[in-house]
């Protein structure tokens, strides 16, 4: 199964490349929303409070989520799909779809972050926390968001309503954890009053992660 992960990234990576338009559109967006937030605030004569800084930077983060993972299964045709079907593992489709999202968001993650950081100030005290904080919300918006888009890419021309629909509600939960251990990075708190919290988005992680890799052969076959 090692081999049909690493050759379905492979390929995940090389589609990337041709089409860079998408992940150019990506980015721009990441950078012209961080943008505009600087335009608001510096009209107000500062930066944004730590909470409203906090909420932005996860808001954006989000979105430009959503934007990556939606295309995942849907640019890929029915045929193209059982073209797959015939040659790997529905597992390892949906794993290397899982890694290839987690690697790219985590991309956008920090890049954004540094941009978020020059435009609109730093008021993290505690980097270390914030950065390990950001890399399991974009390994968890991969894992859930990827799992729905499979599920969306069912539903033809109505996917991306269905993907907003269904992953929203999914992703509430884990958004708010993510707020919190970042506010708590934010403010300096001892690590160990985010460890519960942090623990459990791993958690979290691990079940999404675990679900997909049981439930998605179902969905396969569908």
């Amino acid at each position: 199964m090692l081999r049909e992960i690493s050759t379905l990234l492979a390929k995940d990576f090389r589609l990337e490349w041709r089409q860079r338009a998408a992940l150019g559109g990506l980015l721009l967006y990441v950078g012209s929303t961080v943008f505009v937030c600087f335009l608001s605030f510096s009209l107000r004569g500062g930066t944004p409070p730590p909470p409203a800084w906090n909420a932005l930077l996860w808001v954006i983060l989000l979105f430009a989520a959503i934007n990556a993972v939606a295309k995942g299964f849907m640019q890929e045709s029915p045929g193209q799909r059982l073209y797959y079907y015939t040659l790997v593992r529905p597992q390892a489709v949906i794993l290397a779809k899982i890694i290839y999202n987690a690697l790219l968001l985590t991309a956008v993650a920090l890049l954004g972050l540094f941009l978020y950081t020059v435009f609109l100030g730093n008021p993290i005290q505690d980097p270390a926390l914030f950065v390990v904080n950001l890399l399991l919300g974009a390994v968890g918006f991969a894992t859930t968001l990827t799992l729905v888009s499979g599920i969306a890419a069912k539903a033809g021309g109505s996917g991306a309503t269905l993907m907003a629909i269904l992953g929203f509600p999914l992703m509430i939960p884990m958004l708010l954890l993510l707020i919190k251990v970042s506010k708590n990075a934010l403010d300096g708190l001892d690590r160990g009053v985010s460890q519960q919290s942090l623990l459990t988005l791993l958690a979290l992680n691990m079940i999404v992660g675990a679900a997909s890799y049981v439930l998605f052969p179902f969905l396969w076959r569908g």
